[in-house]
């Protein structure tokens, strides 16, 4: 048992990032088990998004999870789960929405000109 006050502090922290980081590993496996038992877009999208979670407050490494999202793509494609790119469906919205832009601006120059 510690005596000292900041080695309390950083036993009772520890206890706590503990279960949380618990918790989390319980919601990645959890999220894995829901997509291995009905493979869809969405539930792998939940796992995956569950996955980067981890790896963000390093709870997990970048290629442990590379593998396990690997892993899920694989039986997604086995199953025949269409797969939608995130960043292809955005892109060409930013697309039409900077040109629009452009366009505004070159109509306000061409009358301001005209003052």
């Amino acid at each position: 048992m510690p005596i000292i006050k900041s080695a309390k502090k950083a036993a009772r922290q520890a206890v706590k990032r503990t279960e949380h980081n618990a918790e989390i590993k319980k919601a990645i496996k959890l999220a894995i088990k829901d997509f291995k038992k009905n493979p869809s877009a969405e539930m792998l999208a939940k796992a995956q998004s569950e996955i980067d979670k981890a790896v963000k407050k390093d709870l997990i490494k970048k290629n442990t999870a590379a593998r396990r999202k690997a892993v899920l793509h694989k039986i997604a494609k086995d199953a025949g789960v269409k797969l939608v790119a995130k960043k292809e469906a955005k892109a060409p919205a930013k697309a039409a929405t900077t040109k629009k832009a452009a366009a505004k601006k070159t109509q306000s120059k061409a009358t301001a000109d005209k003052k």
